[in-house]
């Protein structure tokens, strides 16, 4: 039985929380930038979702044995609950790669940030409350990734398969997320996040070997973009699944939009992208959503997971 915490140790974990779900944000926003670049070098949707999921399992593999062997030892029923954590991330992986493929970058980012609206839903299914203020901050969030992207200045949405992918990404990410969040109510996070990437890595990789699409030749510059990918989803996940430790699925849904705010500026420096006045907007107030994050964890709002269906 887990020892009570004092108020001030509950607001220490809920912003240690909220800092790591500012990181896993700046990390998730490489991953269009680098997707795209992988795509310029002439590397497949499927492939790139099976090889970056191989870097970042195998570097966390490595840095597990040499630094942190403790934290490989888990239950077989853990340790099961986590691959099938990992396995539903890995599928939702193929949708947004696949749509990533077919749409610009800043459409798929804007179709990807539902998913904080699953997680308030799958949430709320299942019996757990939720604070005026979360909602409040979820629709400030969801406003700003509107203006951030700003579909209506980029004409008509035409391929509705990448729409219909990039939705279907998000709905199955915020299942993801409540289920990493149920897992890891039991689990460390620096345990759980270990066979999550293993579970994603199998999952996407037996995907590829069924789909039949050969690896074919990569430049190097697409394998750059691999490797760069593999290194930010594992380091992300280790920030994101820290933060659902610490303060739940729906708290670290809505930090993570801030990925988009993330997204537009290295588009701006990298690709020469610019922000019109409605993305300004719609960053600052992204970045008022992560102000907001910060008080409703000190006001307690964070409730502990109600109910964990892996348990059952």
């Amino acid at each position: 039985m887990k020892a009570k915490r004092s108020p001030d140790q509950h607001t220490r974990r809920g912003l240690s929380g909220i800092y790591s779900g500012l990181l896993a944000s700046f990390l998730l926003g490489w991953a269009p930038i680098l997707g795209k670049f992988a795509y310029q070098a002439g590397v497949a949707p499927m492939t790139l979702a099976a090889l970056r999921t191989l870097v970042a399992a195998t570097f966390l593999w490595v840095v597990y044995l040499i630094f942190w062997r403790r934290r490989m030892i888990l239950s077989w029923k853990d340790a099961l609950n986590c691959l099938m954590v990992g396995m539903i991330n890995g599928i939702g992986s193929l949708f947004y790669y696949s749509g990533l493929e077919r749409l610009d970058a800043s459409r798929a980012s804007l179709l990807s940030t539902l998913y904080p609206v699953w997680v308030v839903l799958f949430l709320a299914a299942s019996g757990e409350p939720m604070s005026q203020l979360t909602l409040g901050r979820l629709m400030v969030s969801l406003s700003g990734a509107v203006l951030v992207t700003s579909p209506w200045t980029m004409g008509g949405l035409t391929d509705y398969l990448g729409v219909m992918l990039m939705i279907a990404s998000a709905a199955i990410n915020g299942w993801y997320m409540v289920m990493g969040q149920w897992v890891l109510a039991d689990v460390p996070a620096r345990s759980g996040t270990l066979y999550i990437l293993t579970g994603m890595a199998f999952i996407v990789s037996v995907a590829h070997i069924v789909s039949g699409v050969p690896i074919g030749e990569i430049s190097w510059a697409g394998y750059e973009a691999i490797v760069a990918l593999g290194l930010t989803t594992a380091l992300s996940r280790l920030a994101m699944f820290f933060s659902l430790e610490r303060v739940g699925g729906v708290q670290t849904a809505i930090v993570n939009l801030m990925e988009l705010a993330v997204s537009l500026g290295l588009a701006f420096v990298l690709l020469g992208d610019r922000l019109t006045s409605w993305q300004w907007a719609g960053a600052i107030l992204l970045l008022g959503g992560g102000v907001l994050a910060r008080l409703d964890v000190e006001r307690g709002a964070t409730p502990p997971p109600s109910f964990n269906p892996m348990d059952s």
